[in-house]
């Protein structure tokens, strides 16, 4: 699962906007803006988060999921979880 805040990050890391994000995955631009405006995890068509997230994998963007972890060993960025 990828949440609406993963996917405006990475775009900011890769410093492109919405409408590059949609050519890149070959989606329309309300596709994207309808996923960053989802609460939580992304809501969408299967086969649309399947060509965003193959689109930001290609673009060096490594989706991690709560609690796991990155092996690649590149730069990055994490949430913390937040404390009750």
């Amino acid at each position: 699962m990828m949440t609406a805040a993963q996917l405006r990050a990475a775009r900011a890391l890769l410093g492109i906007d919405q409408k590059t994000l949609a050519e890149m995955a070959g989606v329309s631009v309300p596709t994207i803006q309808r996923m960053e405006a989802s609460q939580g995890n992304v809501r969408g068509v299967v086969d649309s988060l399947s060509k965003v997230v193959d689109a930001l994998n290609a673009a060096g963007i490594e989706l991690i999921g709560e609690g796991g972890q990155s092996l690649s060993g590149g730069r990055g960025v994490r949430l913390k979880g937040r404390e009750s």
